[in-house]
């Protein structure tokens, strides 16, 4: 089992600054991929940023430019820079691993942080 905990939420006002960490902890190999998403009031939930096993990193269009996922694997832990945030931005994001292979894939999700932008 794999327990990922995400932290760094919180209220900040538009055009400022967060960082969330997500920490990984159990039983971590052949991970593929870890992302971050996030889900506000009334959608659905939608990925942010992934960052694969040999480091490349994408997007969502909404937050290219302003947001930024990185990794420490010493620490095993995936963190997600968020600068120049909106009102738009808030919502709760949850940390996400994906490992394994077919058939044997398995994904875990952290129980989300929330993040609230003021206008």
């Amino acid at each position: 089992q794999v327990q990922l905990v995400e932290s760094g939420g919180g209220l900040v006002q538009a055009g400022g600054s967060l960082r969330l960490s997500c920490a990984a902890s159990g039983n971590i190999f052949n991970v593929n991929h870890m992302s971050w998403y996030r889900q506000a009031p009334g959608k659905q939930r939608e990925l942010v940023a992934v960052i694969i096993s040999g480091g490349s990193t994408n997007y969502a269009n909404s937050v290219k430019g302003r947001f930024t996922i990185s990794r420490d694997n010493a620490k095993n832990t995936v963190y997600l820079q968020m600068n120049s945030l909106k009102p738009e931005d808030t919502a709760v994001y949850y940390c996400y691993m994906s490992r394994g292979t077919w058939p044997a894939l398995r994904e875990d999700w952290g129980q989300g942080t929330q993040v609230t932008v003021s206008s």
